[in-house]
């Protein structure tokens, strides 16, 4: 796979791996590999960053978007985020509160759902009027056909 699907998987940010890593292919097995027996360059990236917009929003427990809305468009480093965690910005508390939201509005829908009282009754269409019948042409009643 390429080194962008390898990173996304491993949830670690492309640019900051070795160049040897971004230049080569990853098997299945590599990536199965790098998962369970970190090298060094792994673990050191995993634990002190930068990380890529979703470990960001993870770690924040903000939405994707919500760090688009605040205008954080670059990776951030694991001092970054305990920085911002621990004195959050105005941004910061709002997207948190929007996210939480959201994410009490998917379990309720999930519940209800599984509860099958999701089951939305929408009326029923009218039924279409009966078009009127057609003229029958004179020649198919039986009469003369129609002059030319």
């Amino acid at each position: 796979m390429k080194p962008a699907t390898a990173a996304l998987k491993l949830d670690i940010y492309l640019p900051a791996t070795p160049q040897e890593f971004q230049d080569g292919m990853v098997s299945r097995e590599d990536l199965d590999e790098l998962q369970r027996n970190p090298p060094q360059w792994l673990a050191d990236l995993r634990r002190e960053g930068p990380h890529p917009r979703n470990v960001v929003a993870a770690r924040l427990r903000i939405s994707n978007s919500g760090l688009a809305r605040a205008g954080i468009t670059e990776a951030l480093t694991t001092a970054q985020i305990a920085d911002l965690a621990a004195n959050p910005p105005e941004w910061l508390v709002q997207e948190r509160a929007t996210h939480a939201e959201t994410l009490r509005e998917q379990r309720r829908l999930e519940e209800r759902k599984q509860d099958g009282t999701d089951k939305v009754t929408v009326p029923a269409k009218p039924a279409k009027a009966a078009k009127p019948a057609r003229r029958q042409s004179p020649s198919s009643r039986g009469g003369r056909s129609p002059r030319r």
